[in-house]
């Protein structure tokens, strides 16, 4: 009943029952994993033990079970997990999670529950390295709480990237100390929009909100104890907006005074060309890196309207200066600027896919959004690519036509759809798959959750590569709701309006 499905997975006639004498033999971060996932709904203490313990935790360099494979066994002798890194363990625990009865997984102490655990023996690795979703704090500033509910869910489903998207045009989230206009200015709008854009009315309720640099930093270790890298985005050179708005000199009019953005959809507002804003924008990476170790940091370059550079004696110099005839081509230099410093810092940048042949670095990772054409035309221009086609994986989008389904951005996205995505060609460069959880028509945790849940189950399993058939798959569902009613957590039932 696990989902992602292991690779491998024999059952054997009996269960184990975990009684409050178990002990754990493990390494240290793996031993307070389980009790820190465990033992709240449990009450196991699982206190230490030696290699006669019930439950062993064993690291082995010639298990041949890859970066992140583990073996795991359950029998008369108890449970015993092999696995050749710490993140093979992590995910032997969240399998045994899933063996548990759902009430494991719960927060809070659940009485009247057997803790039983079928007999099994399951060998298990995942055939993408990224498998993640990406949520959208941009358009809409959501807790932390959320953000570490979301950090569950994935490590939960063994994934293992969390894509923060944390500017927009409607808000920047991210704490800057050289720079506190961006989050007193940026940060906060006068009004949101009601209903979908297209009709253009406004609530007129002041909205906004930011983390601060060790909000991040706490989260980001919240997620590598779970085995989840926090993948952060500064989104440049358009959807800036609310930067502008904070400090003017960074656009192509310091004249004119902004407001940060109140509506959705793509503004002409991009950033200027100048030398002190490429210098402005370093310094705000110098900042994140300092928050987020992740190797991979995201640069956005997406729906970037050049009338503006068009128009700016500046950056008409800056093509000149570098042989440029067309000014879409200012993006590929302003992604490269920014990525040629991150590389002192030790990282690697991630852009979406339209800087496909504009310029884009050749290590950039490519996160291909426009349809599955924009997956393989990123591939065969040599870059590894995150697969995220917008008619499979974008998650904002509604679910189901019939009536009562709650307002979405557009598009059509059924559970069954998701499921049956499969990256295609070139699969030796496709680094993974990814869930988007745009923001703008999700402004509570509850339509945010309803939204990704349980569609982030279909992404999971496609990105382990072992999906099933439909029927086998909403049986193993059936069982994964009923631990998101034990984690509390908000989800749009299968068979609502379909």
């Amino acid at each position: 009943m696990l989902i992602p499905q292991p690779l491998s997975y024999a059952p054997a006639p009996g269960q184990r029952t975990l009684t409050p004498q178990c002990t754990v033999s493990a390494p240290a971060e793996i031993a307070e994993l389980l009790r820190e996932l465990v033992s709240p709904a449990t009450g196991l203490p699982l206190g230490d033990g030696d290699t006669d313990a019930e439950l062993v935790f064993v690291l082995d360099d010639a298990a041949g079970l890859g970066e992140e494979g583990y073996r795991l066994t359950v029998d008369d002798t108890g449970v015993r997990a092999v696995a050749g890194t710490l993140t093979g363990l992590r995910w032997a625990v969240q399998a045994l999670r899933q063996l548990l009865p759902p009430q494991a997984v719960a927060a809070a102490p659940v009485t009247g529950v057997a803790w039983t655990v079928p007999y099994v023996l399951i060998e298990d690795r995942p055939r993408y390295p990224w498998r993640g979703v990406m949520v959208d704090v941009g358009r809409w500033h959501q807790p932390v709480s959320w953000l570490r509910t979301v950090i569950d869910l994935l490590a939960l489903h063994r994934m293992n990237t969390l894509h923060l998207h944390l500017t927009e045009d409607q808000g920047w989230r991210f704490e800057v100390k050289r720079y506190p206009r961006l989050t007193e200015v940026g940060a906060w709008r006068r009004e949101s929009p009601i209903g979908h854009e297209n009709i253009k009315q406004a609530d007129r309720t002041p909205h906004g909100g930011h983390y601060t640099q060790d909000e991040l930093r706490e989260l980001v270790a919240y997620a590598a104890r779970r085995g989840v890298t926090v993948v952060p985005e500064i989104d440049l050179p358009g959807h800036t907006t609310a930067a502008i708005a904070a400090y003017p000199e960074l656009g192509d009019n310091p004249g004119a005074r902004l407001a940060t953005g109140t509506r959705w959809g793509i503004y002409d507002t991009v950033l200027n060309c100048d030398d002190t804003t490429v210098q402005f924008m370093k310094n705000v990476l110098d900042e994140l890196v300092d928050v987020f170790p992740s190797t991979l940091i995201h640069l956005g370059g997406d729906e970037v309207p050049t009338a503006e550079w068009s128009a700016n004696p500046g950056a008409q110099a800056r093509m000149n200066e570098l042989g440029l005839t067309e000014p879409e081509d200012l993006l590929g230099w302003w992604i490269s600027e920014l990525a040629a410093h991150l590389r002192t810092h030790g990282r690697r940048v991630v852009v979406w896919d339209e800087l496909v042949g504009r310029g884009a670095p050749a290590e950039a990772v490519v996160m291909a959004w426009r349809h599955q054409d924009k997956v393989d035309e990123a591939l065969r221009a040599g870059h590894d690519v995150v697969a995220t086609p917008c008619e499979h994986l974008y998650l904002d989008y509604r679910e189901s036509d019939a009536p009562g389904e709650p307002l979405s951005i557009g598009g059509l996205l059924p559970l069954e759809k998701v499921y049956a995505y499969e990256p295609g060609t070139g699969e030796n460069r496709v680094l993974g798959v990814q869930g988007n959880l745009w923001g703008e028509y999700l402004p509570t945790v509850g339509r945010a959750a309803y939204n990704l849940l349980p569609r982030l189950s279909a992404v999971a399993e496609t990105g382990w590569g072992t999906r099933t058939d439909l029927a086998d798959f909403h049986h193993r569902l059936d069982v994964m709701l009923a631990r998101f009613d034990a984690l509390g957590v908000a989800y749009r039932h299968p068979g609502r309006n379909s």
